[in-house]
């Protein structure tokens, strides 16, 4: 389930959202095995003159992108391969032939399976929900 945060800059088209949206759930599953249907994508634009690099104004297009995952369910050879396709992805989309700025990130954020979730229960709580035997004498 993983969460991704992506800001962008220059200001995008519509169209162009959905395309990096599909195209970050299909990498999340892909190279880190999540599951597509409960991977959220969120994308917030800034115009360029609030970006800088180095304090100077942009000169190409740029990219911040952190994806949240429960620590300990990938490898560091997973995150590297997350890490290359999702810049990857970022430079052909936003730069359309041209680079991105060299100050473009992708970072992999792992957290606690206790201290994050969906529909209200904790990654932790999910899965012992899943290796929980059920008892032979459910409480009423």
């Amino acid at each position: 389930m993983p969460t991704l945060l992506l800001k962008v800059a220059p200001l995008q088209n519509p169209p162009r959202y959905q395309q990096l949206a599909q195209a970050l759930t299909r990498l999340s599953t892909v190279h880190l095995n999540k599951r597509a249907e409960v991977t959220a994508v969120v994308i917030e634009d800034l115009p360029a003159a609030r970006w800088f690099v180095g304090s100077q104004p942009l000169q190409h297009p740029t990219a911040l992108l952190e994806i949240s995952i429960t620590a300990g369910t990938n490898t560091a050879e997973e995150k590297e391969a997350f890490i290359a396709a999702a810049y990857a992805e970022l430079e052909q989309q936003l730069g359309e032939g041209l680079p991105l700025e060299i100050a473009s990130y992708v970072i992999v954020r792992e957290l606690p399976a206790t201290d994050w979730g969906y529909g209200g229960e904790t990654q932790a709580a999910r899965r012992m929900g899943a290796t929980a035997v059920p008892s032979p004498h459910p409480a009423a």
